[in-house]
């Protein structure tokens, strides 16, 4: 079939074929200029590669010494941080705390009763307060699921509302205020009120007892109590207020102002004596005779003494139902009312009051008291509601550091030690110590991280500038795909000096030493941990060409003790100012960035390198385009040439067969003849 001719289909004499064999002869050049940007372009390639490597060094290397190395970063260790955790940053110092959480802050969470699936919220205008943001909610009417869904919606951020499924058939709301903090109460106003109770969320407390039971020596003008020196009351409480008293989380709240009269001084209070009449006289011839005064003996007067001064601010006390008494704090003196609470727990454990006792054993000071009130810090004080199912009650976060009390809305406190923001987490009676330190870890991981760098680095360097298997053989940490790149690369800059004296810099540069404040113990990498041969306990001591490849090798048991107890010197080891201008001049970090910099930045050696061949590959480019040119135009003139070859001899060959046929036709007539 190979051997069959189709006029105008198949050239007889194969004239295409013999054109493709001329044009391969004539593509040499052309397939040598591709092959030319190949390399060129793998070259290029190496070239990028070993400058994003020069670049990962020289930033790690970098960020040992810079404003922002990692010897200033502080972090904050605590020894429960299931009760107190904290974040230091790089403006905290060095120290240690100890600190008590008496209380988290905490949120208002309050629940409904359980409620029929088919409850439905009335229409009406609901009010809702968190602390002194306000949300009205004009609600037409509607399931409760769809009122607590436009409840979160109006109130993002401060109130949220949810529908719960806490018994099998039924459905419970669940409000809580997204604010922590005893100022941010969740309280209900017009529709919400009546509502809130009516689902259980809430109830009327008990009433306060509105008057004291004054004996007469108290005086009790518009609301305040005057005691004067020497004298005593008692403040009783209802029945409501003393079951009220014995809850868990009651207070006292009072307010207390002094008045301090001036001691008179002692007088002449001498006896007057007795009065005696007028003795009387006589005249008598313009003479006038009087007679002798009348005396009496009195006794000799002594003075009497000032009298004794005291002073006694314990003045307040709590009397129980079971007949014990609690002292409460003294009171301080003021001019001005100064509020004073006191947790019932903590005086009372429990136990109901009975009244509150005031006893001024002082003879110059007057006591004024006002506002006496019990309540539960959990009940919003402005309205006149008590949660019934409350999961939790707004309250600060009061939390004792070295013994000092501090309170705050959220458990979050960034202003109490400077850069350190504590976050209390669980109430807890134990002492948790808190110790702001160097991190330290950090400060390994950028070192580790500056020496992998390295090692990569100089791998790279080892393979491209080396024609031995072994270099890549050596690298046991690459896998197989990368292992067979490398060989790839293998011995491509063999002959680039510049390469080998920038691989023989770095290796000088990270095992030169350099001044510390310790230099006599350190001022080596190897001193710390960091060598091209650092033996292990146990390790063999035989020959291994690995270690003079420039590899460092890191022992983490030698570092970590160096970063335990030298730290600063470390520091100074990778960078530090030697001559006093604020501006680092030496260490292992500036050198490896100094050697660096000449390669990576901006027309650096690999900017010229790969830019040298960005311009030999264009000329190649340009080449292969003008090759391409001309071998269109030869395969043209060849297939001209071969096709006119071709159709001359087609035209021969006809002609013969004419004359073939002409002859024929001859023979035939001269031999019928």
């Amino acid at each position: 079939m190979s051997d069959i001719y189709v006029p105008g289909i198949r050239s007889r004499l194969n004239t295409g074929g013999i054109v493709e064999d001329l044009m391969k002869v004539e593509r040499i050049p052309r397939d040598r200029a591709e092959k030319q940007i190949e390399t060129l372009q793998t070259e290029k390639g190496y070239w990028q590669e070993i400058g994003r490597r020069i670049t990962t060094l020289r930033e790690s290397s970098r960020s040992l010494y810079s404003f922002q190395n990692p010897f200033s970063e502080r972090v904050a260790l605590s020894s429960d941080e299931s009760v107190l955790t904290a974040i230091a940053t790089r403006q905290a110092i060095e120290q240690e705390r100890t600190f008590t959480v008496k209380q988290v802050a905490k949120a208002d969470r309050f629940l409904s009763n359980p409620l029929d699936a088919s409850y439905k919220v009335p229409a009406g205008i609901y009010g809702f307060t968190v602390g002194n943001d306000e949300i009205s909610i004009n609600y037409r009417g509607g399931s409760l699921k769809d009122f607590a869904e436009i409840l979160s919606r109006r109130g993002r951020g401060k109130i949220q509302a949810s529908v719960l499924t806490v018994e099998q058939g039924t459905q419970s709301l669940l409000v809580e205020s997204l604010l922590t903090g005893s100022e941010n109460r969740l309280g209900f106003s017009g529709a919400a009120e009546p509502l809130a109770r009516s689902l259980g969320i809430g109830e009327k407390p008990p009433k306060l007892p509105q008057a004291a039971s004054l004996p007469d020596k108290a005086v009790l003008r518009e609301e305040v109590l005057t005691l004067g020196a020497g004298k005593q009351a008692s403040i009783g409480l209802n029945e409501n207020a003393r079951a009220l008293s014995a809850e868990k989380g009651v207070v006292l709240r009072f307010e207390t102002s002094t008045r301090v009269n001036p001691q008179e001084a002692a007088g002449d209070d001498r006896p007057p004596g007795p009065g005696l009449p007028q003795s009387g006289s006589i005249s008598y011839g313009g003479i006038t005779i009087e007679n002798d005064s009348s005396s009496v003996p009195v006794p000799e007067w002594v003075p009497s003494s000032r009298p004794v001064r005291v002073d006694d601010p314990a003045m307040l006390s709590l009397r129980f139902t079971d007949g014990s008494t609690a002292a409460l704090p003294v009171v301080q003196d003021s001019t001005g009312f100064i509020p004073g609470q006191i947790s019932l727990d903590e005086f009372g454990g429990g136990k109901a009051v009975a009244s509150m006792e005031l006893v001024n054993n002082n003879t110059h000071r007057d006591l004024f008291i006002r506002n006496v009130s019990i309540l539960n810090p959990s009940t919003p004080p402005e309205q006149d509601f008590k949660p019934q199912n409350a999961l939790s009650s707004a309250q600060d976060a009061i939390v004792v550091m070295d013994g000092i009390e501090v309170k705050r809305p959220g458990n979050d406190i960034s202003d109490l030690i400077p850069g350190v923001t504590l976050t209390a987490r669980s109430p807890s009676d134990k002492p948790v110590s808190l110790k702001v330190e160097p991190d330290r870890e950090t400060v390994k991981e950028a070192i580790i991280t500056m020496v992998g760098n390295y090692n990569r680095l100089m791998a790279e360097l080892n393979v491209i500038t080396r024609n031995d298997e072994r270099v890549v053989r050596e690298l046991s940490y690459l896998s197989a795909e990368e292992q067979g790149e490398m060989l790839k690369r293998m011995g491509t800059f063999s002959g680039d000096s510049m390469l080998n004296q920038f691989k023989n810099g770095l290796q000088r540069a990270v095992t030169s030493p350099y001044p510390t404040q310790e230099e006599q113990e350190l001022s080596m990498l190897a001193q710390i941990g960091i060598g091209t041969d650092v033996r292990r306990s146990g390790a063999s001591a035989g020959y291994d060409p690995s270690r003079l490849r420039g590899y460092l090798e890191i022992d983490e048991k030698v570092l970590d003790e160096a970063l335990r107890i030298k730290l600063p010197a470390i520091q100074q080891l990778f960078g530090s100012d030697t001559d006093g201008d604020l501006i680092v001049d030496t260490g292992i970090g500036h050198a490896v960035e100094t050697l660096s910099k000449p390669y990576v930045e901006t027309g650096g050696v690999v900017a010229l390198k790969t830019g040298t061949l960005d311009s030999r590959i264009d000329q190649e480019q340009r080449r292969i385009a003008t090759l391409d040119r001309q071998l269109e135009a030869k395969e043209a003139s060849l297939k001209r040439q071969y096709g006119n070859m071709e159709s001359a001899y087609n035209r021969m060959e006809k002609m013969g067969t004419s004359l073939d046929n002409f002859s024929r036709q001859a023979s035939s007539i001269n031999n019928g003849r």
